[in-house]
């Protein structure tokens, strides 16, 4: 087990449906990053923006940005994060990608698609819950609406990080603030969220507020607003065990099953 683990969080505005430039400026963005990291974190629909047009911007998994993101894992020793639009046969999925210096990938497919934009007439919501296990730690990805829906995210996995990728709008980003910190409360697990910043092509405004926070709800980090950063953090596992070993939370917590 490795008890630190740094992460690197991109905060980027994303070029309307242009997987060119996105890989381009992002390359050029992890180029700058000197430290060194264990995972690099994309926004969700890093290469497109959230876009309503799979047709147009779906790829397959042997495509363009899965081999640039096995590239960039294996050049930067590092695992690379985040969710692309992916076609399997006739079906299209937001898809978290987790891809490991190996070339191994892990994926998730977004269980709550998010209906005031239509995602779930055109998308197929995923079913799975997915644990990642990256150097001894328990990663728990999750994307974007995902957030409103604590039930799905419960920790009865004992993961130890709880991970989102957005593209979470300025007008409701007090929301996006507030969950964030909830999920860390009640899971006592690192809480992780990476949104966007700019605008698309819909007209919608996003702010950023990526941050991360302890299994505490305390803010370790958060982004600067508007603003296209890079931000580093090291997490430290024993904070994890020292946690819930004095507050024994979890242990009270309820037993369910999602059907």
């Amino acid at each position: 087990m490795q008890r630190y683990l740094k992460i690197t969080i991109l905060q980027s505005a994303i070029i309307w449906q242009d997987n060119n430039q996105n890989l381009h400026q992002f390359s050029e963005k992890i180029k700058k990053i000197e430290s060194e990291t264990d995972i690099i974190i994309l926004p969700e629909m890093f290469t497109t923006g959230f876009s309503m047009e799979p047709q147009k911007n779906a790829e397959k998994m042997n495509g363009k940005t899965i081999q640039w993101m096995q590239n960039i894992s294996k050049q930067k020793n590092c695992a690379i994060a985040g969710s692309v639009i992916i076609q399997e046969e006739d079906k299209y999925y937001n898809r978290f990608l987790f891809v490991h210096p190996s070339g191994k990938i892990n994926q998730y497919n977004k269980r709550h698609l998010f209906t005031l934009a239509g995602e779930d007439k055109i998308y197929t919501s995923g079913s799975e819950k997915v644990i990642i296990d990256f150097k001894g730690w328990k990663i728990c990805p999750l994307i974007c609406y995902d957030l409103r829906f604590p039930v799905w995210a419960r920790n009865i996995e004992n993961y130890d990080i709880l991970l989102y990728v957005a593209n979470w709008p300025k007008p409701r980003i007090s929301a996006w603030d507030a969950l964030l910190k909830a999920r860390s409360i009640e899971n006592m697990c690192y809480t992780i969220g990476v949104n966007r910043v700019g605008e698309d092509a819909n007209k919608l405004e996003y702010n950023g507020h990526s941050a991360i926070y302890n299994c505490l709800g305390e803010q370790l980090s958060v982004a600067e607003e508007n603003k296209e950063i890079t931000l580093n953090v090291t997490l430290d596992k024993n904070h994890i065990f020292e946690i819930r070993d004095k507050l024994h939370f979890l242990n009270d917590k309820d037993s369910f099953k999602i059907i």
